[in-house]
């Protein structure tokens, strides 16, 4: 079911409301579309330069957040951006406010902010820790300096170990986000930012290959032959280090990109491998309740506007049938180094991986892409387990998309 990205509160009320009988998700997302600066490879919902939005901008999310009616208790509340620490320490506050008033986290739920090194100061420290927030992930990319140059960052290697330092003080459970395959990135300062990443109080770290998305500065950079783009062999051969170099320190990668000392991998993120169903506000915020996808409007002013009216304006609304909540599941559940309980899947979704690409799924187990794992289960029947190899992972795009 598409809706057109006008479409009213009255045609689209289901994208908030829970059934009577149904379960209500158990993780949120909010999204706050501020920054200082638009880095040039970045795709996300934001503006920059546009501080005086952000009153109407809580107004407006205090708006959307009123169409669930009581509150709800949840394992997982993210808060992310954007730079949800661009805004002011008193904004930000009142924003943590708004979220506690709908969402109560469960006794040991996870809380993360998203931040930027830049501007992560102690007053903001400490309205986020007073405000509930017990896990911060830091916008780092690298500690590199000419890498973050041309990446367009706005702060320093320095300033980054800084921060993580303060921010260990105030709250300890910090992710780091890297980026590899950036242009003119050699394997020696990738392998630099990965050694000076673990040598920090850190307990997650995230590594992403750069990529060019349409409408970015950087693809049309790249269009116009201005970036002299990292080869195929040099993006895996940095992905190859980082599994390996975070690996020996401790770090268990458990997820494509992620990778997490012993207890601390991002429960939020595990949400959506695990083609679960959460809450999500903002501009751009993608939820998904009650088998239905919707997104709403990227365009920061109109979603504004929008809300100051009490109507949502959605972008993307498709309500997934049976088979495309399986296919979904597939995509997501392929990610986790784990992989996907084979058993356990075709009881929640009726039907076999298999059944959904029986050639592709017979070839890449031939070509050693995919391994099936038998595991017990400490009293109850084993699981069959469906997983990416580790030469999978590199190929992990090509693989997930024949169950498409």
């Amino acid at each position: 079911m598409k809706t057109s990205q006008e479409s009213s509160w009255r045609r689209n009320r289901g994208v908030y409301s829970i059934p009577e009988a149904g379960i209500a998700p158990r993780a949120v997302y909010i999204h706050v579309p501020f920054c200082l600066h638009r880095c040039g490879y970045c795709d996300f919902t934001l503006v920059a330069n546009r501080d005086n939005l952000v009153s109407q901008y809580l107004q407006a999310i205090s708006i959307e957040l009123s169409q669930l009616t009581g509150t709800f208790s949840v394992d997982s509340i993210f808060v992310g951006g954007g730079t949800p620490t661009h805004l002011t320490p008193d904004q930000l506050g009142e924003l943590l406010e708004m979220i506690a008033g709908k969402f109560q986290l469960a006794p040991d739920g996870e809380y993360s902010c998203e931040a930027n090194p830049d501007g992560l100061d102690d007053d903001r420290l400490t309205v986020l820790r007073g405000g509930g927030v017990n896990r911060i992930s830091l916008g780092v990319q690298s500690f590199d300096a000419d890498v973050l140059k041309t990446l367009e960052r706005t702060h320093n290697p320095q300033e980054s170990r800084n921060v993580v330092q303060r921010t260990h003080s105030h709250i300890p459970n910090i992710s780091l986000d890297l980026i590899f395959a950036v242009p003119g990135q050699s394997q020696t300062s990738w392998e630099e930012t990965l050694e000076t990443a673990i040598d920090l109080p850190v307990q997650h770290v995230s590594t992403y290959g750069l990529t060019f998305e349409k409408g970015t500065a950087f693809y049309q950079r790249r269009s116009k032959g201005k970036f002299h783009l990292a080869s195929n062999e040099t993006e895996r051969q940095q992905y190859a280090a980082a599994m390996a170099i975070l690996g020996a320190a401790g770090f268990e990668q458990y997820e494509i990109s992620n990778h997490a000392q012993p207890n601390a991998r991002c429960r939020h993120n595990e949400v959506y491998w695990d083609a679960s169903e959460y809450f999500a506000f903002g501009p751009g915020a993608a939820r998904y309740i009650n088998g239905m996808r919707s997104t709403n409007s990227r365009n920061v002013s109109r979603w504004i506007t929008s809300w100051m009216k009490g109507e949502p304006l959605l972008q993307d609304c498709e309500q997934l049938s049976a088979t495309d909540r399986a296919r979904e599941a597939v995509m997501l559940g392929l990610r986790r180094n784990r992989g996907i309980p084979q058993h356990s899947f075709e009881q929640r979704f009726g039907c076999s991986v298999r059944s959904l690409a029986p050639d592709a799924f017979a070839q890449h187990l031939d070509e050693g892409l995919l391994v099936e794992v038998i595991e017990d289960q400490h009293g109850s029947e084993p699981e069959h387990w469906l997983r990416l190899t580790a030469e999978g992972r590199f190929l992990a795009d090509n693989v997930v998309i024949d169950f498409l």
